[in-house]
């Protein structure tokens, strides 16, 4: 199952863990990424707290926690090379894998239409 936020990230979610990244529109939005902070494993998040920072060329961004839970892995690939976000956000580019608290937050997130229809 496929999620998005308001905020332009995305959730692919496998029984109670949920991978997440940014989304296509977020990375040509940012430009080219030169820096990823990613959070502790371990580090617990309720949703819409700041799990992550990325800093592009342009500027720098905090991605959110969609929903809560606790990091159970983060994608060392995109520390050593943040442009992998750009090239491929919604594959290889992913950020943290979350073991969710509460599966029904899911309820409240837009499917793929919904997210295409709100960035146009």
């Amino acid at each position: 199952m496929l999620k998005f936020t308001e905020d332009h990230e995305w959730l692919r979610v496998e029984g109670d863990v949920a991978t997440v990244g940014i989304t296509e529109h977020a990375s040509v939005q940012l430009g080219d990424l030169v820096f990823v902070e990613l959070p502790e494993v371990g580090a617990k998040f309720a949703k819409g707290d700041e799990a992550a920072t990325v800093e592009s060329v342009k500027a720098a961004s905090e991605i959110y926690a969609p929903a809560a839970g606790e990091v159970t892995e983060i994608n060392d690939q995109i520390a050593a090379d943040p442009a992998l976000v750009n090239r491929e956000p919604l594959a290889g580019g992913w950020f943290f894998k979350l073991k969710l608290d509460d599966l029904s937050a899911l309820d409240a997130l837009m499917d793929e239409d919904a997210y295409k229809a709100m960035v146009g």
